[in-house]
Order: C-alpha cells, then structure tokens, then sequence
C-alpha cells in the first residue's frame, strides 16, 4: 500500500474514532423530521435505523457531477461506473449488489426489469430538494428489493413564500450547466417547478489495456436535460392533495468497438416517474395516505440497435395510528405492476407481473426504551408469496447515547429479462423452476450518539444473502452459452463509523466502513468492493467565505468474481470555495479531484480527470 493511501487510512482512523455519526452533516438536527425509516413521519432522534440525510444545502455545496457521486462524496456508498457521469454506473450500500438498493423518487419505485436496480446515471440531481438513505434491509416495510437498503430522493417544493433560484455554471472539459426554478403559493395551492441542463465534452472513458475491444482514443461527452412539477392544494384543515412528475433525458457517448473507431456511439437513458397522493389526517390519531404511481426507464443505444423499457404501477394506501402515548401502529396495502419491452424476451418482446401486498407495523417510544416491529407478505404472481419482518430495539443508557440493534429479513425478485428470456428457467424440461428469489438475513448491533453539534455512531452488522441469481452453466435453460441459476451465497458484515462535530469555526464529518463483502461458498471479495473506505469532509465561513474541503479513500479491489484482477486503491481531494456577493447572489468554485489522480474503479474504464466547475446562483424573494 502506498504512502498516501496509509496517510489517508491513519486520518480516517483518527477521525473516525473521535466521532462516529448516522448523519452525513452535522447540521442535521435530532428533530428532523425524515419518512424513509418506517414509511411514515418520524423524528431523527426516534430512528433506530441507520439512516443518512443529505439536504439542499449539501447538494448545491458539493456541486457533485450525478447523485452516485454526491452518495459516495458522503460516506453512503461505495461507486463503480463505467466512464463518465453518462454511463452506466452501480452503488454498492454494505457491499450489496446494486440492485439489491431500492430506489424511489418522490415515493415512486424507479427501477429496471432488465438489469435489475435504478439506473444511477439517469436520475436526475438537479431537482432534488433532499436525500435519505437507510442502510440495511427494509423489505419489512417497502417489500422487494430492499436487501442492502433504501434510497429516496425529494424533489423541489413549494412553500408560502414566493421564490426563485437560477444558477450558471461553466468548467473544464466543456461542462456547462444551466439550472431554474420557481415555487411559492396561491391561496390553497403551492407549486413548484424546476429545470436543468448540463453537457460536457467529456474524457475518453476506455483505457487501452492488452486485450481492449473498445478503446478508441476520442472524447465521451454528454447532454443533460431534466426537469420536475409539484403542486399541492390543501383541500380542507388535514386533507391535501399533491401531483408530482419529474422527467430525465441523458444523451452519452460510449466507446463500442476498437474496429469501428469512425462511429459515434450514443447511450439514451430516460426517467419518468409520476404520482398523484391524497393525505387525510381524520383525527388527530388517524393518518392515511392514498397514492398512485409511474415510473419508466428507458435504455437505448444507437447506431448499435439496443432497446430496454421498464414501466411500474403502483397504487397504495398507508398510514398511522397512535394508540396512545407514545405508540402508533403502521399499514400498507399496495399493488405494484410490472413490465418489461425487450427484445430479448421469449413472448412477444414483453413480459409482465403483479404483486400484492399488506403489511403493519408496530412503533413504541416509552421513555429510554424504543421498539419497533415491522412485518409484511407479498404476493408475486410469478415466483409467489414471500413474507418478510423486521425487529428493531433501543435503550438510551445517557442523555443522548443510545443502544439499538434490529433483525429481520429481505428478498429481490427475479427480474422479468431474467425468467424471461431463453437465459431463463426452460420450465419446459424435467426438474427445472421458476428462479426463487433472492433472500437476506440481516443482524446489526450500534451506538448513537447526538447532542449539539456532536453526532456519534457506529454499526456492526451482519447480512446472509442466500439464493443470489447468477450466470452460470447450461442445461436448465434454451441457451447453450449459459443460464441464470440460484445457486450463489453472500456474506456481507462490517463495522460503520461516521462521524460529525465542530472544532472552533470547522465543521467536520468523517465515515468508516470497515466490511468483508464475500462469496460465502469460495471465501473471496465480491468484485468490485474493497475492504475499507471512508470519507472525510471539512468546512468552514470566514465572513462572506464558505471554504470546504473532501476527501474519498477507497481500499484495493478486485475487478472479477476469482479474484485474479486487481484494482488499486486511491484517494481524491475535493475543494471548494463559494463567496457571497449579497443576500441573493453567491459565487462558488469547486475543483474535484485536485491532484487529478488516474484511478479506475472498473477495469478497462477510465474516470474523471481533475474537474474544475466555476458557477453563479441568483435565489431572489419574489
């Protein structure tokens, strides 16, 4: 290990061991008010998961390129992408698999039935208003796909005030960027609207290494366009009713082949998501919310004809009611609808499903003590029933430090592209079914700490992932090249360490992931996923000055399954600097990758070079 990567261990080390935080900012309050834990409102301070927040605030500080590097810039995730901000990319929550994450916008499921998981690149980060990630298993609450944790993403709203924002942005490699937005509130209703767009010449995203199929020694760019509508209208005193649509469209180029250097390939990546909610607080105990969304994802490549479509329908009905003091029982009913438009399917080019569900929950906050019990059944039509819970207790042993711990249980259905195409179970042939699903069983021990300034945890946790899906030999499908089978077991534990407080004017924040993400059959390193990274970020007002400082560590990995492919370790160094020149106009500069460090994080695939992003934001009160 070199030097710098040691240093930068010992820093994380030391940190680390001083403050350890749930929260990704320190000024994150303990009355927060977030929804991802249990699907309903709920205190920071009451959450016994291990839950992260990530405001506007951050957002527009950090200047991130894509919400996959604003999630690793802040100790959420581990990124591994296949060029620039346009391409394909994965996250890594605990070292699950990227489609073990559940992703939802605005409350709306966003995923793809083909490769399974959100497509990261696609998801637009200029609208976003907040983000709360929980890490660990959730299915309990939020049924498939919830086995190494939850992603939700807020977009903008309104709020009584008039307002506005427009901001400018110009870099290096071409980037521009350009972003509005307007919101406020007349008489019942309040709205919200807002778009962006981005491009960038971008860097060549292969590296010509010995055996390269596609490196062509030219420039991958990309176009951006994205935006998103809130509007609400309070109905009555406790009755609101809301409609929210966001829309995303990346235009990416990509290296296909080293034969064909002339082509200018193209990735289209579109998001939709859409949901209409009615919010009814009947009594002062009783809540419910009845909603109503879409969402689609929409792969394509061109010239190379390539097309993938996932639409999702989900209707639910959830809400609360508080038995007495201090105790609130939850539900759910919901019915999610699947579909997948691929040629690759053996019927017709389409294949679909439903899934119905219900499930409750139980809250109760007595004084030091805190429990929770989550349980939930779905019902999918192709795989069948899976029932799923969750038990999480805590016990505040000192003002503000408390104990808690959880177990429970998670499953990943298989995707349609998966039981779908001649890759898939051939249920025609003697002995051969339908793919179960994938199956989590989750442990975890913490500390938490909060009072002022200071937010301390750390979280131990264990997670058995057993009928993992992958692809493997012949014989139970139509192809002879292969088929997809369960037959793989996961092994996922580890230490987190995250860390906030204030030291004089400094705001400091530092995470620790010390995790041994494994095949539990062979004993080696899932790919792509190193034994320790952390993050440490810093800032500070000087006057008018806001200076900040970030730094991204991430350990040694390996690039495949035999773990013969090694992939070096790195460390990056973030800065920025934004100067406000009145009230409602600020300047700010921000340069990533500082000492422009050539890493890789999947092998034969560049990253971004040293990226420098001088812009202008104007928030006028209207």
């Amino acid at each position: 290990m070199s030097h710098s990567l040691l240093a930068a261990r010992r820093s994380l080390l030391a940190l680390a061991a001083l403050a350890c935080a749930a929260s990704a900012h320190a000024q994150n309050k303990l009355d927060t008010v977030v929804t991802t834990a249990t699907r309903t409102p709920q205190k920071l301070s009451e959450v016994l998961a291990d839950l992260t927040v990530i405001t506007r605030a951050d957002i527009e500080r950090q200047a991130s390129a894509s919400l996959a590097d604003l999630l690793r810039n802040n100790g959420c995730a581990e990124m591994v992408r296949n060029g620039g901000p346009a391409s394909t990319t994965s996250l890594y929550l605990r070292g699950a698999e990227t489609r073990h994450t559940l992703v939802l916008v605005d409350g709306v499921r966003v995923d793809s039935q083909s490769t399974g998981g959100a497509s990261w690149q696609g998801i637009p980060l200029g609208q976003v208003e907040r983000v709360e990630v929980l890490k660990g298993p959730a299915s309990a609450i939020y049924g498939s796909d919830a086995v190494g944790g939850v992603v939700q993403i807020f977009t903008r709203k309104g709020g009584a005030k008039t307002g506005a924002e427009l901001g400018l942005a110009l870099g290096n490699l071409g980037t521009r960027k350009l972003d509005g937005a307007v919101y406020g509130s007349a008489g019942i209703f309040d709205y919200a609207v807002s778009a962006a767009t981005d491009r960038s010449s971008g860097f060549n995203a292969t590296v010509d290494y010995p055996g390269s199929f596609s490196y062509v020694p030219d420039r991958d760019g990309y176009r951006r366009h994205e935006g998103s509508v809130r509007l609400g209208a309070q109905l009555a005193e406790g009755h609101r009713a809301e409609l929210v649509a966001m829309r995303s469209h990346v235009n990416g180029q990509y290296d296909a082949s080293k034969s064909k250097p002339l082509v200018d390939d193209h990735t289209l990546q579109d998001t939709d998501a859409a949901r209409l909610a009615w919010t009814a607080q009947w009594a002062p105990a009783l809540l419910t919310q009845l909603s109503y969304g879409e969402s689609r994802d929409r792969y394509e490549t061109t010239p190379s004809p390539y097309l993938t479509i996932t639409r999702i329908k989900n209707l639910a009905l959830t809400g609360y009611y508080q038995l007495g003091q201090g105790q609130q029982l939850n539900f759910t009913g919901e019915r999610a609808e699947d579909e997948l438009e691929n040629s690759g399917l053996v019927t017709a080019g389409v294949g679909k499903r439903h899934r119905n569900a219900v499930g409750a929950g139980y809250i109760l906050n007595a004084g030091a003590f805190s429990f929770q019990a989550h349980g939930r059944h779905d019902d999918d039509s192709q795989f069948g029933g899976a029932d799923t819970g969750t038990l999480l207790a805590g016990y505040e042993l000192a003002p503000g430090l408390r104990v808690v711990g959880s177990v429970g249980n998670a499953f990943r259905a298989p995707t349609l592209y998966q039981q779908g195409t001649v890759y898939g179970p051939d249920l025609g042939k003697p002995g051969v079914k339908p793919l179960d699903a994938e199956k989590g069983h989750n442990v975890e021990f913490g500390l938490k700490y909060g009072a002022g300034d200071h937010e301390l945890s750390a979280t131990a946790y264990r997670n058995r992932v057993s009928n993992l899906i992958i692809f493997g030999a012949a014989g139970s499908c139509q192809s002879a090249f292969g088929c997809y089978q369960n037959v793989a077991l996961a092994r996922l534990q580890g230490l987190t360490l995250a860390g906030a407080t204030k030291l004089a004017m400094v705001n400091l924040k530092a995470t620790l992931d010390l995790q041994s993400p494994k095949d539990a059959t062979t004993g080696l390193l899932l790919a792509r996923r190193a034994k320790r990274l952390g993050t440490v970020n810093a800032d500070t007002a000087l006057g008018d000055w806001l200076l900040g400082a970030g730094v991204q560590w991430s350990g040694a990995r390996y690039d495949n399954a035999a773990n013969t492919r090694k992939l070096g370790g790195y460390g990056l160094l973030n800065l920025s600097a934004q100067y406000r020149i009145s009230r409602e106009l600020k300047l700010q500069l921000n340069v990533d990758n500082a000492f422009d460090r050539d890493y890789t994080s999947a092998y034969g695939y560049a990253s971004a070079p040293r990226t420098v992003l001088v812009s202008l934001r104007w928030s006028p009160q209207l």
